[in-house]
């Protein structure tokens, strides 16, 4: 589904992401981990256009995209949400939701997307009327996923959802992560520093390290090798 080919970043001398490779299956959970600066936000905001790629290629459902921006890529079916869980802050809960709905041009599917993005965050439909910029971080990472459900994506990018979270909150935006992939098909790249958490949602996951990929696997190999467990899961 999406293809990530010898991908290079680089901000001013510096490079961010030293040619990696990575792939997410269509309807599968990937998982890109690693520490704080490991080049992981980097890698998404190249895949989404954000920046610039200073070498390699990237494709969608066999579609080079490599470079496009992020408006572009939302009418192709991917949708990015950036860390830190950005909402409209002044703008209330139901009018952040068709915000993201803005390519949208029929009434009767705008409304099933809300019902569903409700469906899955009751939470949500409790404080539709509410301000965004008053509602908790957790309240507000459920909202940045929503709004992003609302274009109707079919890859989802996700950065850092656990950032800032309490262990309830972080258990219940991957248990949303869940139910989208297994009810929904949505595949999802997942950007985690809580590797822990993110192995047990991903089929395949891949550790960054200095801007390269330093291991990949499936989820259950790596969760299982002394060797992540000793370097990257504090085990």
């Amino acid at each position: 589904m999406l293809t990530v080919e010898d991908l290079h970043v680089a901000y001013g001398g510096v490079q961010a992401v030293r040619g990696i490779s990575l792939e997410v299956r269509t309807g599968e959970v990937a998982a890109l981990l690693g520490a704080n600066g490991a080049g992981k936000s980097s890698t998404l905001l190249a895949i989404v256009g954000s920046v610039k790629p200073a070498g390699g290629r990237v494709t969608f459902e066999g579609q080079d995209i490599t470079g496009q921006p992020p408006e572009v890529l939302i009418r192709k079916g991917i949708a990015m949400i950036p860390e830190g869980a950005r909402v409209f802050a002044r703008q209330p809960v139901e009018q952040n939701l068709r915000l993201g709905a803005y390519i949208l041009r029929d009434e009767a599917v705008y409304r099933q997307r809300l019902q569903r993005v409700y469906k899955l965050f009751p939470r949500l439909l409790e404080r539709r009327e509410q301000l965004a910029g008053t509602m908790s971080g957790g309240e507000r990472q459920m909202l940045a996923i929503g709004r992003a459900l609302m274009s109707g994506p079919r890859l989802l990018l996700i950065d850092e959802p656990s950032l800032g979270l309490s262990p309830i909150l972080i258990e219940q935006v991957f248990d949303a992560l869940v139910a989208l992939n297994r009810q929904d098909g949505l595949a999802v790249l997942l950007v985690e520093q809580n590797m822990a958490q993110a192995l047990e949602v991903a089929a395949r996951a891949y550790v960054m390290q200095s801007g390269r990929i330093a291991i990949e696997g499936t989820a259950a190999d790596l969760a299982a090798s002394d060797e992540v467990r000793r370097a990257y899961l504090g085990m």
